[in-house]
């Protein structure tokens, strides 16, 4: 099931999003959180995969300039909704991160939080990501490792689409790696995102 699932990710997003309860919590990413203090103040931040909105909204309440973008049309539609009510000015797209017209050199940092792709997509995407910072802009990212496979936390169930230390590296070699770890975390983002994990952890700031 989990396979089909991935097979269609938008149904599965759109399944995800669809929930009354916010199923990743309503409070951001705590490493996005922990890193906030690299990003420029009142810059412009992009956050691919944002489903419902929660990074990006608490980025645009701390007065960042937020694009975010997500494959699900229901998350963006929530997102978009909570959005006006906080009234906040975000800019919010529905869109495939594979066909998207992505910005070149228009961000201070990129936050890609638990956004796991396809190996024939992964390094395609994060160049683009790369490419979509200004010279010294950030990239913040947090995904699983395989070692999350022994965890009921959440995430991927396939090898394929969890990320290594390694694997990020490799992917942005063009970038100055300022922080770049594997982890054992407690998650506590709402009930899909709930217990011990495997993370790895990276910084790269572009040149």
């Amino acid at each position: 099931m989990a396979n089909d699932k991935w097979a269609n990710p938008q149904k599965m997003w759109d399944e995800r999003f669809g929930r009354a309860e916010p199923v990743y919590g309503e409070q951001p990413n705590a490493y996005l959180r922990a890193q906030a203090h690299r990003l420029t103040p009142g810059g412009r931040v992009l956050v691919p995969g944002d489903g419902y909105g929660r990074n990006g909204i608490w980025l645009a309440r701390e007065g960042f300039q937020v694009t975010t973008v997500d494959l699900s049309p229901i998350g963006v539609e929530r997102a978009r909704k909570s959005a006006q009510a906080a009234g906040l000015a975000m800019s919010i797209e529905e869109a495939d991160l594979a066909t998207w017209n992505w910005p070149l050199g228009e961000f201070d940092a990129v936050a890609c939080i638990f956004l796991h792709l396809p190996p024939d997509l992964r390094p395609q995407i994060h160049g683009k990501m790369l490419a979509a910072l200004k010279p010294s802009g950030v990239l913040i990212i947090e995904a699983f490792t395989p070692a999350q496979l022994q965890h009921s936390s959440g995430g991927p169930k396939q090898l394929e689409l969890l990320y290594t230390a390694e694997i990020l590296r490799e992917d942005f070699a063009a970038a100055d790696a300022l922080e770049l770890l594997e982890v054992d975390i407690d998650l506590d983002e709402g009930r899909m995102h709930r217990g011990r994990a495997a993370v790895v952890h990276g910084v790269f700031r572009k040149p």
